[in-house]
């Protein structure tokens, strides 16, 4: 089969040492990340301050303009923060937690980290519901809808869930949370730049995610989607970047600005917006919708070649609600993934889920055959046994 995606390999120099099978937790370095790079230190190191002056400022907007046009997000509402942690915290902010309208409703597939982020105001008030998963895999649709009430005041989803890549309906949660006044926060982490997404079209009211996946991007550039019709908040998780006069340095409380910038907070991870730039520009380059094309047909090779092999999948059947991974529920998962990670076939492991395993728009289907071909090797021969004893994190 012609693959039209697969000169793209070329601009990704991890692929010519591994197999590369984690797109879902770090997506591979694209090459023109070094000269974004050097382009931040040279003009750190020839214009000193005045590079703030003459592009630094201004890209928390002008790179989360590129993310928005990958969103369906219209110019200037997506801002630059540093991780999705600190986007909730900045939307959370915003709102009462002591009156009547104050709980919080999200599935128990959830991202733990924003798990946290809400646990941690049961204190100021916050009411947190967990709609339950009977399988692990999936979230019952009407079970979620019927969690979200009168008293509901967010809705912080994942679009694709991190364990196995079961994709919600953000439309219908959207529907039904508007019908009783609630507002919804569409994490994108999982799904921006393999999943078609389109934050206008689900009137969604706040997103988040972040480049270190789908998007090629690295660390430290998670972004914010702020409807422009709820432009009037005032988030208390706050700094000198949303201040309506920033250079005024204005002593007492702050004046918002006017426009999205009002939630910004301190200062922003400029290297990390620099190399966020070359993935974005490829991703927008390829199309998501020729990334979907490419990524559900290899789901399903890779689900087929899990089942030959004697995996189950734990990821759903049905391919319009999965994502870009498969997990496989593989027995000794943890140590299995240290052996593949050896051998140079790199994919992670997850409790609860079991080994995660993503193609992208730069893989080839030789890999995917590779990849679960070793599992099974790896199995059969007991050569994760020298790896049971191991701990550490799951990368």
């Amino acid at each position: 089969m012609t693959d039209s995606l697969e000169p793209w390999r070329r601009e990704f120099p991890i692929l010519d040492r591994c197999t590369y099978l984690v797109s879902h937790s770090l997506g591979a370095m694209p090459r023109a990340v070094t000269a974004e790079l050097a382009a931040y230190a040279e003009l750190w190191a020839e214009r000193g301050v005045r590079a703030w002056a003459e592009g630094w400022w201004a890209m928390p907007l002008t790179v989360g303009d590129a993310v928005g046009r990958l969103i369906g997000a219209a110019p200037g509402s997506v801002l630059m923060h540093q991780n999705v942690s600190v986007c909730q915290s900045v939307i959370l902010s915003c709102f009462d937690l002591g009156g009547p309208r104050n709980k919080i409703v999200y599935e128990d597939l959830n991202f733990p980290s924003v798990m946290y982020v809400y646990e941690a105001h049961r204190d100021l008030g916050a009411r947190v519901e967990m709609v339950k998963s009977d399988d692990g895999i999936t979230v019952p649709l009407d079970r979620y809808l019927a969690a979200i009430d009168e008293t509901t005041l967010l809705v912080p989803l994942s679009h694709v869930v991190f364990k196995s890549g079961f994709v919600q309906d953000v439309a219908a949660i959207v529907k039904r949370a508007h019908e009783v006044g609630a507002l919804v926060v569409a994490d994108l982490y999982q799904s921006a730049g393999t999943v078609p997404v389109d934050v206008t079209a689900w009137d969604v009211d706040f997103a988040t995610g972040g480049s270190v996946k789908w998007l090629c991007g690295g660390p430290g550039a998670g972004y914010l989607y702020v409807a422009p019709r709820l432009r009037g908040l005032k988030p208390r998780v706050t700094g000198w970047m949303a201040h309506a006069h920033p250079f005024a340095f204005e002593t007492g409380p702050i004046e918002y600005a006017g426009d999205a910038t009002r939630f910004l907070h301190g200062t922003p991870a400029i290297p990390a917006l620099y190399a966020a730039r070359a993935g974005q520009e490829i991703i927008e380059t390829v199309g998501v919708g020729a990334i979907r094309r490419k990524s559900r047909r290899q789901v399903q090779m890779l689900m087929d070649l899990a089942a030959e092999h004697g995996f189950r999948t734990r990821t759903p059947a049905d391919p319009e609600a999965r994502g870009g991974m498969v997990i496989l529920d593989v027995p000794h998962g943890a140590a299995v993934t240290r052996e593949l990670l050896r051998r140079e076939v790199v994919v992670d492991h997850r409790p609860g889920a079991g080994i995660r395993y993503s193609p992208h728009f730069y893989t080839n289907d030789d890999e995917i055959v590779h990849a679960v071909t070793e599992t099974r090797r790896i199995l059969d021969a007991g050569a994760y046994r020298a790896h049971e004893a191991a701990g550490g994190a799951g990368f």
